[in-house]
């Protein structure tokens, strides 16, 4: 079983303002891929065109499942999360008057999810204890950190092959972004999911990263085959990370 996301030539736009200029990234079957830059690069812009929350303006979004294709650029987002792929917004979006448990209940509608339901809930107070202690807490009560990962266990509750996460440290203490962090890497280990998270926190994202890319103002600056690549960098250590 293997889910990859190829992004060939991709340019995308808010109306006359152009944010993506001709983006080319690969995400292997069962890798992380760390999308990084600052703010107002392109990052949630790039995820959103993969979730067809936007229509770019050129270029292919590829998912290859289990050995076949699909033109994620043709397809609703509805259609596009029945394939498995799923998105963590940035800001999180949960439902803050529900309880833990129903806010991971609303994260399996799509039709396997349904099915899976609760093995997948299982799995995820399994990687999220304090999920299960804080099931019948209100959401919007929680901590910060433990609203990160009530965002990513609702994602994983719809069974994905390829989960986005868009900038899980926003908001979060240094300890609970490390965190955090983990759990991303615990997830795609132990569950086999493709990951392509988004992150403007070098240091965290580098430390779970199979590859990655450096977006800056919305074209792709730098393609690293390792997170050693991606650490040992000049434009990254000098602009990024004050080296």
């Amino acid at each position: 079983m293997t889910a990859s996301l190829a992004i060939e030539g991709l340019d995308a736009a808010y109306g006359a303002v152009r944010v993506l200029e001709d983006v080319s990234i690969a995400v292997e079957s069962g890798q992380t891929v760390a999308l990084l830059g600052t703010n107002g690069n392109g990052k949630s812009t790039l995820m959103k065109c993969v979730m067809g929350l936007l229509r770019p303006s050129a270029g292919t979004v590829i998912a290859e499942i289990d050995g076949k294709r699909h033109d994620l650029t043709a397809l609703t987002t509805e259609e596009i999360v029945d394939l498995g792929i799923a998105l963590v917004p940035e800001g999180r979006r949960l439902f803050p008057k529900l309880t833990v448990e129903e806010n991971l209940h609303l994260g399996a509608y799509r039709k396997l999810a349904r099915e899976q339901r609760a093995r997948n809930l299982a799995n995820s107070f399994e990687i999220f204890p304090v999920l299960y202690e804080r099931r019948r807490q209100l959401a919007g009560s929680m901590s910060g950190g433990e609203q990160q990962m009530l965002a990513i266990a609702r994602a994983l509750m719809s069974a994905p092959r390829i989960l986005l996460i868009d900038e899980p440290s926003v908001g979060l203490a240094p300890l609970l972004v490390s965190r955090v962090i983990d759990k991303i890497k615990e997830l795609q280990r132990d569950y086999h999911v493709t990951v392509l998270m988004a992150e403007q926190n070098f240091a965290q994202a580098i430390r779970i990263a199979d590859r990655g890319y450096v977006i800056v103002h919305g074209k792709i600056a730098f393609a690293g085959n390792s997170a050693a690549e991606l650490d040992n960098n000049e434009l990254i250590r000098k602009f990024y990370l004050g080296l």
